[in-house]
């Protein structure tokens, strides 16, 4: 009977370590993936304010281009004189 319960406790060990191992392994999974979606919500905001400053220092070109053809059809016409 003896050998049955120091068995039995060799048993009990092992699954409790075996359990420990697995929430140890949760653990860090659950940490490597909450790093990954900062890392991805972080990148997605430096996308995001790089796509505006494009699309600002486009609109401000097309802004100039436009201003320009506008002042070549007035000096063409004679219409940018006072």
């Amino acid at each position: 009977m003896n050998q049955q319960n120091y068995n039995a406790g060799q048993a009990q060990a092992r699954a409790e370590d075996s359990m420990q191992s697995a929430k140890d392994t949760a653990y860090a999974a659950a940490d490597r993936a909450h790093a990954a979606a900062n890392t991805t919500g972080d990148t997605a905001q430096q996308n995001k304010d790089e796509a505006a400053g494009f699309l600002q220092q486009t609109g401000e070109q097309v802004k100039t281009m436009a201003q320009g053809a506008v002042d070549t059809v007035k000096h063409t016409l004679g219409m940018d004189k006072k």
